[in-house]
């Protein structure tokens, strides 16, 4: 990702846009010749032997500067001091390419890669060997995946003083949710319940922010409305034995009695609801040593007499909870762009126009993220590393991240940033990713714990294997598997490798594996979006699409998908005897990766004639990802 401004650099006088992976197409360069004989090797013999070499750019009518040993272009010619007589262990971790008289660094030892006001160390072997071979994801795997050449999108990128106020107002969002529910239906908020909120509200949000809606048609969202209504009048749960379903309906009972006494409904409403409680006071008089069966049938009994009444009169309440949640979102979203701009306003960056999408767009092998806004001047972000975590310290603020994530995230970085070659804004932008996410998550322990698993490292090698699987339509520079992935947030993502919104992704082609949070709204729309791509395309699309296996009620995502005229076969995962990567992965210690599921996995194959032809879901290949995602500790 970067500010568009560069041609494509796997492949010289390319008039398309930006960064297509190195590995995904590289075009071979000629061998030296003689500096002056032709325009491709004019330049300093110490430059050609670093790789550089110069071409035309026809799309922006001048030169430009391209390394065929690791992919970086640039417009302006390479510095002789880093480039030609640095050797550059990045690229050349065995010194092949050091020019005489500069032998490379020993092969264990650390060197210090200085971008103007940080210094960052890192272990050639580590960074080499264990970033591209990772048991925990593969970056060499290229991408199948073709879309449309497409305009690099008009947003501003992160801003570190813009996430710590982001971070504060949701903070504050999030706790006056907390207030209005307890004060006006005299519950906590639902759990996740503002997290599914952001999710079903980014499917309708036509707004500009990355994270909060701020322009959604209707107001009320059906997803924080229906969780609040579950909730009244108590939260009810599952109990584990015959006492404590007592309790919970005599709890229920009390609840709904004082709920419709409190109320201004109708005079009906309230003698029906008033008859059952009673009737359920006596019923449990009565039935002191009822069976574990009796009391559930008994409060199962009661709900459905009461709740529609009980939702009647709350109704009104509860919209006003969610129209006012989202009225306050959108004056955060609107104090969060005026500070924005001011920021860019001081550093020379002025509001553009949205650059116009290719009259004639190309078929391209899919490409991170470009922006059009430039990046202001960077900002000093402190960086250490102490038993295996590493921290990243902004003004008074610390993000925490694993060692390994951090170095996966400076690989991705690397492989996908092109605006950024120094690596001069990429602590602050780990930094605003962190935060990010760490806002996203939540305030209480394990919040955002299942929106951010991930299928295990041996279903996804399978995945690869088998069915050609290379791209993620559900993940995050924290939890990805391959390099090339689609996630909640283009801005932050798109540096580290992010195609951007899944909805708001096209491809021709390819084979992808979709596993989305839990949110219906957002799986419904997943359904919509996959199905119009596999009707528009004749060329080989894929779709593994992994949901809960919900049928108490059937979610409608499931009972779509089960349906739809796309699907080629659909096969479970039974409940405990498959796996996820834990949500929070990034930070958690290593014998907690993985995370056995409590409820089965569904996996439905929806493909387009020639999707099925190339990855067909037959009985070999179904039998391979069965055994692929049993736990280690099970398989035989």
């Amino acid at each position: 990702m970067g500010t568009a401004k560069g041609d494509n650099a796997t492949a010289p006088d390319l008039k398309g846009p930006g960064p297509v992976e190195r590995q995904d197409s590289i075009t071979s360069v000629p061998s030296p010749t003689p500096s002056g004989s032709d325009p491709v090797h004019d330049l300093p013999p110490e430059l050609l032997q670093a790789g550089w070499r110069k071409f035309w750019s026809k799309r922006e009518g001048r030169p430009y500067f391209f390394n065929k040993l690791n992919n970086e272009s640039l417009w302006e010619m390479p510095q002789l001091g880093f480039h030609g007589n640095m050797h550059d262990p990045m690229t050349d971790p065995l010194g092949i390419n050091t020019p005489e008289g500069h032998a490379p660094l020993p092969a264990i030892s650390k060197f210090i890669y200085k971008a103007k006001s940080f210094t960052i160390n890192f272990c050639n072997i580590f960074y080499e060997f264990v970033l591209f071979c990772s048991p925990f994801w593969n970056f060499e795997i290229p991408t199948n995946c073709v879309i449309n050449e497409r305009a690099p999108v008009n947003i501003p990128g992160p801003y570190p003083d813009i996430e710590q106020l982001r971070a504060q107002l949701v903070t504050k969002l999030r706790q006056n949710y907390n207030e209005l529910c307890y004060s006006r239906e005299g519950i906590e908020a639902p759990r996740e319940s503002f997290n599914r909120w952001l999710l079903e509200r980014n499917v309708i949000d036509k707004g500009t922010d990355p994270m909060l809606p701020s322009q959604c048609i209707p107001e009320v969202s059906q997803s924080m409305y229906r969780e609040i209504m579950n909730d009244i009048p108590v939260k009810l749960v599952k109990p584990k034995y015959s006492g404590d379903a007592r309790k919970q309906l005599f709890r229920y009972a009390e609840a709904a009695k004082k709920m419709i006494e409190s109320r201004g409904v109708a005079s009906e409403s309230r003698k029906i609801v008033k008859w059952n409680v009673e009737d359920t006071f006596t019923w449990l008089r009565r039935q002191q040593n009822a069976s574990y069966e009796d009391y559930l049938e008994r409060l199962a009994h009661l709900k459905r007499q009461c709740q529609p009444h009980l939702t009647e009169a709350a109704k009104t309440s509860v919209e006003g909870i969610c129209k006012k949640i989202y009225n306050q979102s959108y004056e955060i979203v609107k104090k969060l762009s005026e500070r924005h701009w001011e920021i860019l306003k001081e550093n020379n960056i002025n509001k553009m126009d949205p650059l116009p999408e290719p009259t004639t767009p190309r078929k391209v092998l899919c490409y991170s993220i470009q922006v059009s806004v430039p990046t202001p001047r960077p900002v000093l972000v402190e960086h250490a590393t102490e038993n295996d975590i590493t921290s990243l310290r902004y003004k008074s603020e610390t993000v925490k991240i694993n060692s390994s994530h951090f170095h996966k995230l400076e690989q991705l970085y690397k492989l996908n940033c092109r605006d950024d070659p120094r690596f001069d804004h990429f602590l602050c932008r780990v930094w605003c990713l962190l935060r990010r996410y760490q806002t996203y998550f939540g305030i209480h322990t394990n919040e955002g714990f299942g929106l951010q698993g991930a299928l295990p490292v041996t279903v996804f090698e399978c995945l690869h294997r088998v069915f050609g699987v290379t791209f993620e339509c559900f993940a995050s520079p924290l939890n990805c598997y391959f390099r090339q992935f689609c996630s909640a947030f283009t801005d932050t993502d798109g540096y580290f490798g992010s195609r951007g919104d899944i909805l708001n992704f096209f491809p021709k082609s390819g084979s992808f594996e979709a596993n989305p949070p839990f949110c219906e709204e957002l799986m419904e729309a997943m359904v919509d979006h996959f199905e119009n791509l596999l009707h528009e395309s004749n060329e080989p699309l894929s779709f593994i699409v992994f949901i809960p296996e919900w049928r108490d009620p059937p979610t409608e995502a499931l009972m779509r998908l089960e349906s739809s005229r796309f699907k080629k076969k659909q096969i479970t995962f039974p409940a405990y005897e498959h796996e996820y990567r834990n949500g929070f992965q990034h930070i958690c210690p290593k014998n907690d990766m993985s995370v056995k599921s409590l409820h089965g996995t569904v996996a439905i194959f929806l493909q387009n004639d020639a999707g099925f032809s190339k990855w067909g879901p037959t009985p070999e290949r179904i039998k391979e990802l069965l055994l692929s995602s049993k736990p280690r500790d099970t398989v035989s």
